[in-house]
């Protein structure tokens, strides 16, 4: 396993100046990159590769038509009636929303001091963040852990993959003059680039709700690859202005739409969401990533309460 920070840099900084502080932390930040490079090639996603070889997954019309454009494109979308259309399961979920934005809601109104935010990204209310049980009881685990998904995201990335986080959003409003911070600007995310992530709308959102916004094509292998290429930790958070200046305004994609929108997309490429003026946005999200990940090997999101043993092998694998 790999780390995302060593004690390197705090050690140098005990003992020399903030000047050799940022050499250190450069020196840890190659090494890092390095071991990423290691398992990608050799270590982690060789294995997964492998397994993925000796039995691929058998996927349907709809699912090879997700893969297809995820491919070309870096994103698809679908309606979570077309993947999952248990009548049934869609009203769990809208009950597990309608909870979570009344606690949500009630806590804000409050002070926000019991709501779960992370460091920098007090926008986002998450239902669970980190360090929770998950299980075949909660709706949105469920669906993402079913092997509809699961092989779709194995397929794509050419590997077994690992759900690497669950979770439901609640984007809180901001003021109209507020400035974009954080995921709510130009990014590319920083731990892995075998990504497949999904969102599902758990309500209408429009354009003034912070709908998520991704550039078509700047996925890895895709032409506007090179824009502020992926790397591990890189730090790709461009301006406006300035990726405007190298992307054309038609490559970006702006995902308004009804509840029950079900966006899979490769986050590797630029993509930004969740700077509401007017109401929340709620939506449900998971990631799955390769076993390199920088994040799948250090920080899960949860811990998988059901039996391991009762699940085929590349469930087993992805959530084990």
């Amino acid at each position: 396993m790999h780390r995302q920070r060593t004690t390197f840099s705090r050690r140098m900084n005990r003992v020399f100046t903030h000047r050799a502080n940022r050499v250190s932390k450069a020196i840890e930040r190659q090494g890092i990159r390095a071991t990423y490079e290691l398992h990608d090639r050799l270590l982690s996603n060789r294995t997964s590769r492998e397994r993925f070889d000796e039995a691929p997954p058998q996927l349907d019309d709809l699912q090879r038509g997700i893969l297809a454009e995820v491919r070309e494109q870096g994103y698809a979308l679908r309606s979570f009636q077309d993947l999952v259309p248990d009548e049934s399961h869609w009203a769990e979920l809208l009950a597990e929303r309608d909870r979570f934005v009344a606690s949500t809601e009630a806590d804000l109104a409050a002070g926000g001091e019991h709501v779960r935010v992370r460091p920098g990204k007090e926008f986002v209310v998450r239902l669970c963040s980190y360090g929770v049980e998950l299980g075949p009881d909660d709706p949105w685990f469920r669906v993402a852990s079913s092997r509809r998904l699961l092989d779709v995201a194995n397929a794509y990335l050419e590997m077994w993959s690992k759900l690497e986080y669950v979770d439901v959003w609640y984007s809180v409003p901001q003021p109209g003059s507020a400035q974009r911070i954080s995921s709510q600007r130009w990014h590319r995310d920083y731990n892995d680039k075998h990504l497949l992530k999904i969102f599902l709308y758990l309500v209408d959102v429009d354009e003034n709700m912070g709908p998520f916004q991704y550039v078509a094509g700047s996925q890895p292998g895709g032409p506007y690859a090179d824009a502020w290429a992926w790397r591990p930790l890189g730090q790709n958070y461009p301006t406006e202005e300035e990726l405007e200046s190298r992307i054309p305004a038609e490559a970006v994609r702006t995902f308004t739409g009804p509840a029950g929108s079900f966006l899979f997309c490769n986050t590797a490429g630029f993509h930004r969401g969740g700077f509401s003026t007017t109401k929340p946005r709620v939506l449900a999200t998971a990631t799955y990533s390769s076993p390199a990940s920088l994040a799948s090997l250090t920080v899960r999101s949860y811990t998988y309460t059901g039996a391991l043993e009762e699940l085929d092998p590349a469930s087993r694998f992805a959530l084990g």
